[in-house]
């Protein structure tokens, strides 16, 4: 018999089929600190995360038996995969399931952004009718600044092509695709681009600081759906100030949830609470991958 924790929320209709494979044990216990899974994790065969629980190095040095860390998304920076790999521990993540939903989420919020609809609704909530003042400018024409064209990145870009925009993208790797993207220095994007989204896995530092909002053109608008810490909040708060970024619409943050709010305070931040991936279809997709890696691995 294997046993499987879920120590994150799968799709329903995953988690059923993980319980009806033959010689599968499923136990469900969500929402476990390091402290709980530490006193969890002995005896399971696998593990299965989103993005809430962190399977840290104590998390892995006390487990017995483990086989596998299953990360239902994109990233891995919650699971410690040096740790894992010390005990031969197979780390697995579901990375194309979510692109569609993570990509729709980044239009929608780069689209909210340049018109205003986080403000809109904001003051139509209180009962103020502002039409006067909020104005807006069209996507059309303008050009997007991609910071990472992987599935997701390129994702974006499609819509965006398909909305009349350019698109410029960065990348350490040449990029593959049939789509009119050109490839650029950063420089040359930071020079160029109208609208940055940014599409990279966490960085140890800052891809956008200080030196990196002072490359770019007055009023420019900054998405980012990818992963906080990828932009220095600080120096993008600052820029917001001076009017160097118009606005900004930011689905992820450095501490989740955050402690200080003063940047999501600002009245030209559109914000979410690191909801890109929670598109049905996207879940339901990742959770049938979980269950196919789990049941070649387990087998």
């Amino acid at each position: 018999m294997k046993k499987i924790l879920i120590a994150d929320a799968l799709d329903k209709e995953s988690t059923e089929l993980l319980k009806a494979v033959p010689g599968f044990e499923v136990v469900v216990k969500t929402g476990l600190d390091e402290a709980g899974l530490v006193q969890t994790i002995p005896g399971f065969n696998a593990v299965v995360v989103r993005s809430a629980s962190k399977i840290t190095r104590p998390v892995i040095e006390a487990s017995s038996g483990l086989e596998i860390i299953v990360r239902a998304g994109i990233g891995l920076d919650n699971v410690d995969a040096v740790a894992a790999k010390e005990k031969s521990i197979q780390v697995a993540n579901t990375p194309s399931a979510t692109t569609i939903s993570v990509a729709e989420h980044a239009f929608g919020l780069m689209l909210g952004a340049v018109r205003q609809h986080g403000r809109a609704n904001l003051t139509m909530k209180h009962h103020q009718w502002e039409k006067k003042t909020l104005h807006g400018t069209e996507l059309y024409g303008k050009t997007l600044g991609l910071i990472g064209a992987g599935r997701i990145g390129l994702a974006l870009a499609d819509r965006a092509i398909a909305f009349g925009m350019s698109v410029l993208a960065y990348d350490v790797v040449p990029i593959q695709t049939k789509l009119a993207v050109t490839q650029v220095s950063l420089d040359e994007l930071l020079a160029k681009a109208d609208v940055f989204s940014l599409h990279v896995p966490k960085t140890k530092a800052p891809i956008l600081g200080p030196a990196e909002f002072a490359k770019m053109k007055d009023g420019v608008v900054i998405v980012n759906a990818a992963r906080g810490g990828v932009i220095d909040e600080a120096a993008l708060l600052a820029a917001l100030q001076s009017g160097k970024v118009k606005a900004a619409a930011i689905d992820v943050f450095s501490k989740e949830p955050p402690e200080d709010w003063t940047l999501i305070d600002h009245p030209n931040v559109t914000a979410s609470p690191h909801i890109g991936a929670q598109a049905e279809e996207g879940q339901k997709r990742a959770g049938l991958e979980v269950v196919r890696i789990l049941k070649e691995a387990l087998a």
